[in-house]
């Protein structure tokens, strides 16, 4: 009896596991040196088919585009607006009735950053995105970064 409950209980576990919709996207972020104190932020999503995350430009109406938020940091200044680098899709789309602009496979975001003074500090990166596939959109979804910057 006691072995027939606790097959019970475990069946239940990988039920409950199965039912949980994971995070399909995976994230790197690193700083990398340019010239003297400017650097390059670049966060990346890789995603796996048929996961598309939407660009920070898809307009309105559609889904949640990507978000890029930095904490203040006194010794950091941004340079310019944050660039997207990859194969830009654009769409349209049946359920939000509007073109939409996304990413398949991977995409980076890359933000110009330059320090006041010559020191090592940190960044932080705040990332609301949604992925969505051919048959259905996980919620919104936010991370945190802590960038080195040496």
């Amino acid at each position: 009896m006691k072995y027939l409950l606790a097959f019970v209980l475990f069946s239940f576990s990988f039920c409950n596991v199965n039912a949980q919709v994971k995070d399909p996207v995976k994230w790197t972020y690193a700083a990398t040196k340019k010239t003297g104190n400017v650097y390059d932020v670049v966060i990346k999503a890789s995603l796996p088919k048929p996961w598309h995350i939407y660009s920070q430009n898809t307009g309105d109406g559609g889904p949640i585009p990507t978000t890029i938020t930095f904490s203040k940091n006194p010794l950091v200044s941004l340079v310019g607006k944050i660039k997207e680098e990859g194969k830009l899709e654009k769409s349209y789309d049946e359920n939000f009735k509007t073109y939409v602009l996304n990413y398949s496979n991977e995409v980076a975001f890359v933000q110009t950053i330059k320090l006041k003074v010559a020191a090592k500090t940190k960044l932080i990166a705040k990332v609301e995105y949604m992925v969505c596939n051919d048959e259905m959109c996980l919620p919104p979804t936010t991370k945190n970064f802590t960038i080195n910057i040496n």
